[in-house]
């Protein structure tokens, strides 16, 4: 008599219910992960935006009246502004002469 080689229902539900352990754990990691990279480059882009903000003042003896005077010139920025990961707007605060990301 020939027996057939097969899995049975049980193993491969244990097997699926394993899998499913391992995507509930490693999914939500991934997630932060992918989060904290983009709170990151919000925080560089900052920090680049001010320091461009800071030449400005050193080469004109006065601040940008308004942040596309810096973001907007091709020799600060050649390929464009940075731009938030978010797709939020960085805000330039006239009393500090800062640029400033959102809390996220």
């Amino acid at each position: 008599m020939h027996s057939k080689k097969a899995f049975t229902l049980v193993e491969l539900l244990v097997v699926v219910m394993i899998l499913g352990a391992l995507a509930a754990i490693a999914v939500p990691r991934m997630i932060s992960g992918a989060t904290n990279a983009k709170i990151s480059a919000c925080d560089t882009n900052v920090d680049l935006i001010n320091s461009q903000i800071e030449l400005y003042f050193a080469n004109k003896g006065t601040w940008p009246p308004r942040l596309s005077s810096v973001t907007d010139d091709p020799n600060r920025f050649p390929d464009g502004a940075p731009q938030c990961p978010f797709g939020t707007s960085y805000q330039y605060n006239l009393t500090t002469h800062r640029v400033i990301g959102h809390n996220h």
